[in-house]
């Protein structure tokens, strides 16, 4: 049996990418760090984020714009994808994204390569915490899974024990951010046995 058939199988992730911008200018990211005995990316500091469940689903318009909409439904229907997104960020943080507007801006897609303990096709999208509601500073209330949840500028955040995708992830977001564009959403392809990288336009 072929390294690649042995691989566990991949499953729909999503992830936010929470950002905030200080009144002296600096935008702030928000991480956590999971924990050291976990099955996957043990103690790497990541966005909050997850598998998407069974049970997820949206009911009425998605937070996204039009564009989003239709480069995210090229992935899969993207109703499970954003109730995930949403519920990860909750359940990790205690903050909820106002989901009545299009809040969300979907930003990258990857695949994580054969080899590793788990596999995710994970959609990341980009938020403001502006449209968030609960304690940006306080997480009592949030589940355990991340640990040392905090904001931490954009350059700072580089410095951190990060995976790969994350670090490629964070660069993306600080580019537009900061005035960049996205010709397309990038797309980091490891279904197969040949890294690929593409954009969703």
């Amino acid at each position: 049996m072929s390294d690649l058939a042995a691989a566990p199988p991949i499953r729909a992730a999503a992830t936010i990418v929470l950002t905030r911008r200080l009144p002296q200018g600096e935008t702030q990211v928000l991480m956590g760090q999971r924990g050291a005995a976990a099955a996957f990316m043990p103690s790497k500091y990541v966005f909050p984020g997850g598998g998407v469940d069974p049970e997820d689903a949206f009911d009425g318009p998605l937070p996204l714009n039009g564009e989003c909409a239709r480069r995210l439904a090229q992935v899969a229907p993207p109703g499970p994808l954003v109730a995930a997104a949403l519920r990860e960020l909750q359940e990790e943080t205690a903050l909820a994204l106002r989901a009545d507007r299009p809040s969300m801006r979907f930003v990258f897609r990857a695949i994580t390569p054969p080899g590793r303990s788990r596999r995710f096709d994970a959609c990341f999208f980009l938020a403001d915490a502006a449209d968030v509601s609960g304690s940006l500073d306080h997480f009592d209330e949030s589940l355990t899974e991340l640990s040392h949840l905090h904001w931490i500028g954009l350059d700072a955040a580089r410095a951190l024990d990060l995976p790969f995708i994350t670090e490629v992830v964070l660069a993306e977001v600080t580019n537009l951010i900061r005035g960049g564009t996205q010709p397309g959403v990038p797309f980091f392809d490891n279904s197969g046995p040949v890294p690929t990288f593409r954009r969703i336009d």
